[in-house]
């Protein structure tokens, strides 16, 4: 069965909007012997703008966080840790840094564990999930009714009591 790849109109809204949506889609990456591997997105975390605390904008335009200001739909792919590779996609308009965190996909749970499986690095960075031919996200025309619930984003104490309490994560419901 063919599936739809998500367009820059998807990518395109608010963080809030999108991250309810892409939850139980399929993370498609085609690697580089050819083969191509589709992966239920399970677990997500939103990000919003230079007033969150937790995003990485919140201390403004750097070098790092450039690609979270371009339009939605690219990915900003960074190291934590100088182990892991994060795996998150630009939402948005231009010049509003948006992004939503990959932390699980269907047999892999853990961002750093997803990324390490996907061959993940900073080659990524910047991608367009659009017209990329190693990465993009498509419908998911299996499972119509995804649930899901949501929760606190994971290790962000430092954003301090209001940020960290945010219900900004993201899981994919057991019940589908």
């Amino acid at each position: 069965m063919s599936h739809a790849r998500f367009q820059e109109d998807f990518f395109g809204r608010d963080v809030l909007e999108v991250i309810p949506e892409l939850l139980g889609k399929y993370l498609i990456r085609k690697f580089d012997d050819g083969t191509i591997h589709k992966y239920l997105i399970t677990e997500i975390e939103a990000y919003r703008g230079e007033e969150d605390l937790a995003c990485h904008a919140s201390k403004g335009r750097t070098n790092r966080t450039e690609i979270m200001y371009h339009d939605g739909g690219h990915l900003y792919v960074y190291l934590i840790y100088g182990i892991y590779w994060m795996l998150n996609i630009v939402t948005g308009s231009k010049n509003n840094p948006q992004a939503i965190l990959i932390r699980g996909i269907e047999g892999f749970d853990g961002p750093g564990k997803l990324t390490k499986h996907l061959k993940i690095d900073k080659s990524f960075n910047g991608e367009n999930l659009v017209t990329s031919d190693r990465m993009w996200i498509e419908s998911n025309t299996e499972k119509i009714n995804v649930g899901f619930k949501t929760y606190p984003r994971v290790g962000i104490d430092y954003a301090g009591e209001i940020w960290k309490n945010k219900p900004w994560r993201f899981i994919l419901s057991d019940n589908l």
